[in-house]
Parts: C-alpha cells; sequence; structure tokens
C-alpha cells in the first residue's frame, strides 16, 4: 500500500539492470512507493528509451551490455536533465567517482538494501522538483549569478546553466550561507541529507560545480576551498541574506 504522505513524491522511474532478481526487487520496492516503473536490461535501449521519453529518474546499473552505465549516464546528461541514481559494486570507489563525474545525482553501493535505494529515490525527486521549506525559497544573487530557488533554476550572465539537482542544491546552500567554512562531512549531512558517507562525493560535486559557475576552475573565485576543512562561498558582490 502507497503511504499517502509519498504520493507526491511518486514519479516515473526507468530501472536499467542485467540481473533480473535484482530488477525485480527494486521495481517492485519502488512500485510499492507509489512509482511508475519501467524495466529494461540493456544500454542501448536504456538510452533510446530514456530519450524517447524522458522519466523522472533513472536508476542506473554500472554493468550493463550494449552501452555500459557510465556511457549512458553521460550520453542523457548531454541531452537530458534527469536525475540518475547510479548502482556500483562494493568496495568500486573509482566507479562511484566517475559516475558523479558523468552526471549521477547519487549512487549505492551492492550489496544495497532496497528501502536505502527507495529512499534514495524519493530524496533525488524531492530536490528535483525544487522542492524546499518555505523559509528557503526566494532568488540568491552574486554579481552575474543569481539562482531562483523556487523555480529551481540558476542562471550566470544571462544564461541558464545546465545543473544536476545535487549541484544546485550545494550551490544554494553555500549562497545562503556566504563567508562560511563548511567541512565536506557537514556538506554532505547538510546538502545530502547523509549523516554518513564517501566525502568524495562533496569534491567531486564541487568540481563539477566549479567547472560551471567558475571563470577558471583551477583558481576558483566563488567556491574556494579552506585547506584542512572544506570549503565556502565568496561572493564576488553582495549576495542577498
Amino acid at each position: 500500500m502507497v503511504n499517502p504522505n509519498d504520493a507526491a513524491d511518486a514519479g516515473r522511474i526507468l530501472v536499467v539492470e542485467d540481473d533480473a532478481t535484482v530488477a525485480d526487487v527494486v521495481s517492485r520496492y519502488l512500485r510499492r512507493d507509489g512509482h511508475e516503473v519501467t524495466c529494461v536490461a540493456d544500454g542501448n535501449v536504456a538510452l533510446s528509451t530514456a530519450l524517447a521519453d524522458p522519466p523522472d529518474l533513472v536508476v542506473l546499473d554500472l554493468m550493463l551490455p550494449g552501452l555500459s552505465g557510465l556511457e549512458v549516464c553521460r550520453r542523457l546528461r548531454e541531452r537530458r536533465p534527469v536525475p540518475v541514481i547510479m548502482l556500483t559494486a562494493l568496495g568500486e570507489e573509482i566507479d562511484r567517482v566517475v559516475g558523479l563525474e558523468t552526471g549521477a545525482d547519487d549512487y549505492v553501493t551492492k550489496p544495497f538494501s532496497p528501502h536505502e535505494l527507495a529512499l534514495r529515490v524519493r530524496s533525488v525527486l524531492r530536490r528535483a522538483r525544487g522542492s524546499a521549506p518555505s523559509g528557503e525559497l526566494g532568488v540568491l544573487t552574486d554579481g552575474e549569478l543569481t539562482v531562483d530557488v523556487a523555480a529551481h533554476e540558476a542562471r550566470l550572465a544571462g544564461s541558464t546553466l545546465s545543473l544536476t539537482a545535487r549541484e544546485f542544491d550545494l550551490l544554494a546552500f553555500l549562497m545562503r550561507h556566504p563567508r562560511t567554512a563548511f567541512s565536506r562531512t557537514a556538506l554532505l549531512e547538510r546538502v545530502w541529507g547523509w549523516t554518513f558517507g564517501d566525502t568524495s562525493t562533496v569534491t567531486v560535486h564541487v568540481r563539477r560545480l566549479r567547472e560551471k559557475i567558475e571563470d577558471d576552475p583551477t583558481a576558483p573565485r566563488r567556491v574556494v576551498t579552506v585547506w584542512g576543512l572544506g570549503y565556502r562561498y565568496e561572493p564576488v558582490e553582495d549576495v542577498n541574506p
């Protein structure tokens, strides 16, 4: 039975997994949460399906026949702003990092709890749809950079930025707290909502964000490194409180 509180978070989910048992378990858990689920087992089919009729979110295994999960993610992110949760093997940190680099919003490590995956799906969908407490809505501005939290849109010098849901949340959070240093662990908890996890996730997202908002990502002016701690947002002009 679907929890009424979760109904508003339901969406159309594409599950890409060539292990029939895993695909069946995942799809049953997601359908129980009220999602409409389509399962495919091939990378090429996954990409064509997602491009022809974009789902609200893709759960994507890395090891697939046809195109690899990484290549599916890379090509999909070039064409559509569809959130992606990757399924990675236990201990394969390099795969998780590369997956985040190619545009994945989140990852779950195998073997995983289907319940945990369902929670991650719900969380990413909420963020992708711009759900935020009313007190956090509004427009944040720093020079030519503007973040409209309610519209879930970021613009730089008049051009819309193609940010993943996590990149958007990270940018908005840092802009709300200018000149305040946060550790990677604190950002993982405040932005991702995780009380534990791999802090390299934060490092990768900061690097990707810098590539999109900094004139020179190797010498960032806005998202700066606080050595020995983490990161802070340094306005180029006064930002909104």
